[in-house]
C-alpha cells in the first residue's frame, strides 16, 4: 500500500462511512452541551456546590457572554440569519436533491447547531430581561443545557438513521 492510498482512506468524502465524521459528531455535541452560552457547565456546578465567590464569578461570566451574544444579535443578526439560511438551504439542496453525501453530512451537523444557537439566543434574552441571578440563573442555564442535549440526542439519532 502506498502512502497516498492510506491518506485517501483516512480522509475520504464518503462521510457516513468514515470514522472521523462520527468522532466529529460526538465532539461537536459533547462541546455544545458543556459550553452553555459560552460558560463551561462545571462552573455552574461549582457555583451550586460552593456558592460565594464561585456564584459571583458565574454571574459575572454569564453577564459578559449574555451581553456579547445580544450585542452580536443586535448588530449582525439579520446578516447572520440570511447567510446561515443561504448556506443551509444550499447544503440541503445539494445533499437531498442532488444526493451529494458530503453536503448531507455537513447539513446534519450545521442545522442542529443553528437550533442550538437559537436556544442560546432566547436564553440570553430571558436572562437579560429578567436580570436573573443566583439559583434562578443556575436553573435557567441547566434548562438551556437540557434543551441543547435534547437537540443533540435527536440530531445524533436522525444522523445515525440517515447515515446507516
Amino acid at each position: 500500500m502506498d502512502l497516498l492510498h492510506i491518506i485517501y482512506e483516512m480522509i475520504e468524502l464518503r462521510s457516513f462511512s468514515n470514522l472521523w465524521y462520527w468522532i466529529a459528531l460526538a465532539v461537536l455535541w459533547s462541546t455544545a452541551s458543556h459550553w452553555i452560552l459560552g460558560v463551561p457547565y462545571d462552573m455552574v456546578q461549582r457555583a451550586q456546590r460552593n456558592g460565594g465567590q464561585a456564584e459571583r464569578d458565574l454571574e459575572d461570566v454569564v453577564r459578559v457572554y449574555v451581553t456579547r451574544l445580544l450585542y452580536i444579535a443586535e448588530v449582525s443578526g439579520p446578516w447572520i440569519v440570511a447567510l446561515s439560511c443561504f448556506v443551509m438551504s444550499g447544503l440541503a439542496v445539494l445533499g437531498f436533491v442532488f444526493l451529494l453525501e458530503i453536503a448531507q453530512a455537513v447539513f446534519l451537523l450545521v442545522f442542529p447547531m443553528a437550533v442550538v444557537g437559537l436556544i442560546s439566543l432566547l436564553t440570553a434574552r430571558r436572562i437579560s430581561q429578567e436580570g436573573t441571578k443566583g439559583e434562578a440563573l443556575r436553573k435557567r442555564l441547566a434548562f438551556c443545557r437540557l434543551y441543547v442535549q435534547l437537540v443533540g440526542v435527536i440530531s445524533i439519532v436522525v444522523t445515525a438513521f440517515w447515515g446507516m
